[in-house]
């Protein structure tokens, strides 16, 4: 998975806008996984069903399985695997054994190419098409809240003050594309710093007349460091003022500290050992600054006041224990609009072509990151396993279902791009060959297709092994 830091602008109702292994992570990993899996395989066997292909096994999962039932006129065996780091459709194919004389027809090998290749790109499609629904449906449902891009601290001596850009500058477009919220801001300045062509933004300072700032980079190898998931785009020396959402706690975890003292979602914290809190963000850095110890809060609730003891629980973030207390901030589309939040509602049409442009947006930004780090203008660090995914799914799950769903979307997209790569196990590579051999007209020699799954399983193996180094150098810093 290519992560990126720009979580920091939608988790900024979050008690923690980093990830950080929980309770929670291996329940949300299942969750996240197991759905995602099942709706790519469903793609596969939906499609396969309709064309023709006899499907002989539909499988969550790798390894010993946990349930299994056969049903269907084709008696096809339904598995839910032990390992829910994939899953497969295994269709009838003489390539595999034996086929019976009466059902060769049906077989994979016999069936037209172009309706081969629609079999496999139905996967990364329901993936594509599920990412979709989804966010259409959030977005109806809570519509968009955008926070106008005003600077807050510019380090001084920094690419950013270097480039002339100052405190309260307003950001409104990265090399000429007009930007109107942080994430179009964080999303178009990693672009344009990976991207190895000028950097330059377009501000306005309380209303007063545009000009332009050129960013200077020295070296590849500075513009490559900005990528590094630690240093990220604050490496620039900039900050976006801070939204000012009220120490009103949104979602509280069930058995979580915050919940095990008796507080509810709604409640308004006001000090924390006799320390005044005036927002959200001044409530998670008291949290965090405080692993394992005991904080006195003192909150409202429906007018009234009262104070109990929180057992703060703790969490370790790149290396580095923090404390967690599992709540989250006040949904975003709650506070009040103006200033610097922007909230719009939004019909179905205007949802679905809404989402059309995010999911479109989304995967074509992994893409050009992808590609980046495979030419070495991104810092491979930005690569993440399992443990990264389960290290989200948590913070997510924690923080809410929207936010949930909302990484849901991210990861199905992600895992629609990823199996369209070209790598022979992977639908991609599978669909490559399968284009070939309709061209050429015969199919491909049986050493050709060995060599190609063992390249592309060394490929996987590799990839993923990289994945999970980095997944742990952050765990322990």
């Amino acid at each position: 998975m290519c992560r990126g830091r720009v979580e920091r602008v939608s988790c900024r109702g979050n008690e923690d806008a980093g990830v950080t292994l929980t309770w929670m992570s291996l329940p949300g990993f299942l969750v996240l996984v197991c759905v995602l899996v099942t709706v790519h395989e469903f793609g596969h066997y939906w499609v396969a069903r309709r064309l023709g292909f006899k499907v002989v096994r539909f499988s969550v999962g790798f390894g010993r399985a946990l349930w299994t039932r056969v049903a269907g006129r084709d008696q096809t065996e339904y598995v839910l695997a032990a390992v829910p780091l994939g899953g497969y459709v295994k269709l009838l194919d003489e390539r595999d054994g034996p086929v019976p004389a009466d059902q060769l027809a049906r077989s994979f090998t016999h069936r037209p190419h172009w309706q081969r290749i629609t079999v496999l790109l139905a996967g990364p499609a329901f993936n594509f098409l599920f990412a979709i629904l989804l966010l259409t449906g959030m977005l109806l449902v809570s519509g968009s809240t955008e926070f106008q891009p005003l600077l807050g601290t510019v380090r001084p001596d920094s690419p950013a003050a270097r480039a002339g850009l100052q405190s309260g500058d307003e950001i409104v477009a990265v090399n000429g594309h007009p930007v109107s919220s942080q994430r179009e801001v964080w999303l178009g300045l990693l672009d344009g710093v990976t991207g190895g062509e000028a950097l330059s933004v377009t501000v306005r300072n309380a209303g007063g007349p545009e000009r332009r700032a050129q960013f200077d980079f020295g070296t590849a190898a500075e513009r490559r460091a900005l990528s590094d998931p630690a240093v990220a785009l604050e490496g620039l020396g900039l900050q976006f003022r801070d939204v000012p959402v009220p120490p009103v706690l949104g979602a509280v975890t069930s058995d979580g500290p915050a919940a095990r003292a008796g507080l509810r979602q709604g409640d308004e914290i006001l000090s924390v050992n006799g320390e005044p809190v005036h927002d959200f963000a001044g409530l998670v850095a008291l949290v965090r600054a405080h692993p394992d110890t005991t904080l006195a809060v003192h909150y409202r609730r429906a007018g009234l006041e009262s104070t109990t003891r929180i057992a703060v629980g703790n969490a370790v973030e790149e290396g580095k224990r923090i404390g967690r207390i599992q709540v989250g901030g006040p949904r975003l589309s709650s506070l009040p609009p103006g200033g610097m939040v922007r909230h719009v509602s939004l019909g179905p049409l205007g949802a679905l072509s809404g989402a059309c442009r995010e999911a479109w947006g989304m995967t074509a930004f992994q893409a050009r990151m992808l590609w980046r780090m495979l030419a070495g203008h991104v810092s491979i660090k930005n690569l993440g396993g399992p443990i990264a995914i389960a290290q989200m799914a948590g913070d997510a799950a924690a923080a809410g279902v929207e936010q949930f769903l909302r990484l849901m979307v991210i990861i199905s997209l992600l895992l629609g791009f990823m199996n369209l790569l070209p790598i022979p196990i992977l639908d991609g590579g599978q669909i490559v060959m399968q284009t070939i051999e309709w061209l050429k007209g015969s199919p491909l020699s049986e050493r050709v297709q060995i060599v190609g799954q063992q390249l592309g399983i060394v490929i996987v193996v590799l990839l993923l092994g990289l994945a999970l180094y980095n997944d742990i150098s952050r765990q322990f810093g």
